[in-house]
């Protein structure tokens, strides 16, 4: 017991690397330029795909990494719950929510994953269409959007882990992925 009392109790780092996935999801390019909907739901959706970039780069690592990847995700989660608080959700309804957002997450990182590691535009491309641009014509943003994380996730390889859980933690800029039209002409 004496020794829990010189263990991190602050997750300083966790946090930070949350914050910097928060801030990857709110660049304007991805609402402005890729048409990603500036709603709540939208910005939700554009956390969703950073940290399913970043749990899929963790993915595999030592047990400590692992760790940090699920304290990450705990931030996460708890960012979400207070956002709900905020918005003026009920704590009776609040459980209910947090359930729904988690099993949205989860269907969104089994849709994504798959044409993440196989860097499938057009599969990706259809996965996002779903989830993030159901009710809207995008226009050709998903297939934006899809190269954008697929060049996000190749450049997350190229990240240590320890760079990563110490901070280091970077994704390319958006809006190059804007500007360039899809590969056959379209």
């Amino acid at each position: 017991m004496l020794f829990g009392l010189f263990r991190r109790k602050k997750h300083d780092a966790e946090l930070k690397v949350y914050s910097q996935i928060v801030a990857q999801a709110r660049q304007m390019p991805f609402y402005e330029r890729m048409a990603v909907p500036d709603t709540v739901d939208g910005r939700f959706d554009m956390i969703v795909v950073h940290a399913v970039l970043l749990f899929g780069r963790l993915r595999c690592e030592s047990k400590d990494i692992s760790d940090f990847a699920q304290r990450v995700f705990d931030v996460f989660f708890n960012d979400m719950d207070a956002s709900l608080r905020e918005m003026g959700v009920s704590d009776v309804r609040v459980p209910k929510k947090i359930k729904a957002l988690g099993e949205a997450f989860y269907g969104r990182a089994d849709a994504y994953m798959p044409a993440l590691e196989e860097g499938d535009v057009d599969g990706l491309a259809e996965a996002l269409t779903r989830n993030i641009y159901p009710d809207t014509d995008s226009k050709g943003s998903e297939k934006a959007l899809a190269r954008y994380l697929i060049a996000a996730a190749a450049d997350l390889k190229s990240q240590t882990p320890e760079a990563i859980i110490s901070g280091g933690l970077t994704f390319p800029d958006p809006e190059p992925f804007a500007d360039k039209e899809e590969e056959n002409g379209n």
